[in-house]
């Protein structure tokens, strides 16, 4: 199975494909680490139900829609027409950016429950909001290349 680059199609792949093309196969990774997310800020008590909120809805919103444009990409909706790599991109570029905001309010929120960590149940808080941070740069930074290489797709299509 050798993968193909998104610079050499210009459409979406579709059925099995998706699994095997470059940058379709981040979908995979994507809804791994957002739903790694998703599990530590729901498990993590709310210190800060502002800031924790906005992460739980990208890390939830991100995770659906992954689901989402995989599930259609697998069953071909999208016909090979152009107007659904356009979708793809403006897609891969709303993720990215939802997801670089959470990840900096989730690191700041962790930065200031770092002086608490004296106590045991904050210390687990602590510990879990520790792993959220890392999760979530990691589904950013796996969002920012699919982008990348989906506006590579969109530009030649």
């Amino acid at each position: 199975l050798a993968m193909s680059l998104a610079t050499s199609t210009t459409s979406l792949p579709s059925g099995l494909a998706v699994l095997t093309t470059f940058p379709d196969v981040l979908i995979i990774p994507e809804i791994i680490f957002g739903g790694l997310v998703w599990i530590l800020v729901a498990s993590s008590m709310v210190q800060s139900p502002i800031l924790q909120g906005w992460v739980m809805f990208v890390s939830v919103f991100c995770f659906i829609m992954s689901t989402t444009l995989l599930c259609l990409y697998i069953c071909g909706v999208h016909g090979g027409s152009s107007s659904w790599v356009t979708l793809d991109a403006i897609c891969q570029g709303i993720a990215a950016l939802f997801y670089l905001s959470a990840a900096v309010l989730e690191a700041y929120f962790t930065y200031f429950t770092s002086f608490l960590s004296t106590n045991p149940v904050i210390r687990t808080i602590y510990q879990e909001n520790i792993a959220a941070v890392v999760f979530a740069f990691v589904a950013t930074l796996v969002y920012v290349i699919h982008k990348v290489f989906s506006l590579r797709r969109w530009k030649s299509s």
